[in-house]
């Protein structure tokens, strides 16, 4: 289903409002090279599960707050104390887990980064190198977990990786550019192609 926001704007049928339509119509699909946005782009993810997107989209800069604007390093470098006070933010989805998850993410991040030289050189592995370029007609034609987003799943679990299923990586997917599921009569579908 697509959502008809005037004779000439067609988008995908879940940018109903804001902060949606400007998330949709600026950056879901559009591909992501820079390891602070992928940082950001997986941590938001996995801070969505359970809530909706428009949750996190409208706690987005709080988080860009609480987590140092996403610096890996500094991240990665947060101790006990650092994660008690985000557990009292409440601009963020005040969940240990999901707190702790981020820090533990930003060392894995680094890891690979000493590793390979970027994280995006890693993740793009899962892409091809390039975005793909799906043609889906209907909302139900876009599938929650593909093959692709179970590999990456499994790969990152073993990098020590937490919030990661394949349903959170193929939204990440998605967000981050790899693949384009923007329904063919959206308006974006041909940009982002």
């Amino acid at each position: 289903m697509l959502l008809h926001m005037s004779p000439e704007v067609v988008r995908c049928a879940w940018a109903t409002r804001e902060p949606l339509i400007a998330y949709h119509d600026t950056e879901w699909g559009v591909p992501v090279h820079d390891d602070r946005a992928h940082f950001e782009l997986l941590t938001l993810e996995g801070a969505q599960a359970g809530l909706s997107w428009e949750t996190i989209l409208k706690k987005r800069d709080a988080y860009r707050e609480a987590f140092d604007g996403f610096d890996i390093e500094r991240v990665a470098r947060y101790g006990a104390r650092k994660i008690e006070s985000l557990l009292e933010n409440p601009g963020i989805v005040r969940n240990r887990l999901k707190v702790e998850s981020t820090v533990r993410n930003a060392r894995a991040v680094i890891a690979i980064q000493e590793e390979l030289g970027s994280f995006d050189t890693f993740i793009w592995q899962f892409g091809g190198g390039a975005p793909r370029r799906n043609r889906r007609r209907a909302t139900g034609d876009v599938p929650a977990r593909t093959e692709v987003s179970d590999a990456m799943s499994k790969a990152l679990a073993k990098r020590g990786f937490k919030f990661v299923g394949s349903t959170i990586c193929y939204a990440y997917m998605h967000a981050a550019g790899m693949v384009n599921d923007h329904l063919t009569r959206c308006f974006r579908w041909g940009e982002v192609r």
